[in-house]
C-alpha cells in the first residue's frame, strides 16, 4: 500500500499530497486544483491553493480527483 506524503504551506496556504516522487507535472482540473500525473498519465498526487479557506467556507466540500481503498 503507498504512502501518503502531506505538504503543506501556511503562508503560501497551499496544500500538496503525493503517494510518489517521481517526476510528473500538474494538471489543472479547476477551482484551484490540480492532479499530480507521471509520465504514463497515473495520477500520483494532487495540490489545492487557497485550502484553509476552503474549510472556513461552511457546508463547501471539496472533491478531489482520488479514490483511496483501504485494505487491513
Amino acid at each position: 500500500m503507498a504512502k501518503v506524503k502531506v505538504w503543506y504551506d501556511r503562508e503560501a496556504d497551499y496544500l500538496e499530497l503525493a503517494t510518489s516522487r517521481k517526476k510528473g507535472h500538474f494538471k489543472d482540473v479547476g477551482n484551484d486544483i490540480w492532479e499530480r500525473v507521471d509520465e504514463k498519465g497515473r495520477v500520483i498526487g494532487f495540490a489545492i491553493a487557497n485550502f484553509t479557506k476552503r474549510l472556513s467556507r461552511r457546508h463547501e466540500e471539496v472533491e478531489l480527483p482520488l479514490e483511496i481503498a483501504f485494505r487491513e
